[in-house]
């Protein structure tokens, strides 16, 4: 029998902690966004708001794609398979295209 690709492994609980703390933290901004919007606040405080919201949900981001190498990229590249390794390189540089916006 071929063993397949490795499965990705989830986070440490305590990883998975601070990237659900974060992310309410976002959540938190944008409904702020929202009622800035609501009650008409100003056009470059609202932009403000939004820059700071980009960039933590961007930390989350990173904070993620540093994770899925540490654990799952690794363990496809020791695995020594190098179809594994292909496909999980293949979907990191996907991930990281749309991390950067393409």
């Amino acid at each position: 029998m071929v063993a397949g690709p490795p499965a990705s492994r989830p986070a440490p609980v305590a990883a998975k902690a601070t990237l659900v703390r974060r992310l309410r933290r976002v959540e938190g901004q944008v409904r702020g966004l929202q009622r800035m919007v609501e009650s008409e606040a100003s056009c470059v405080d609202v932009l403000h708001q939004v820059a700071a919201a980009r960039a933590a949900l961007a930390q989350v981001g990173r904070a993620l794609l540093a994770g899925h190498v540490e654990r799952c990229v690794a363990e496809a590249v020791r695995s020594g398979s190098r179809r594994a390794r292909d496909r999980k390189v293949a979907e990191l540089l996907g991930v990281l295209g749309r991390l950067d916006g393409r």
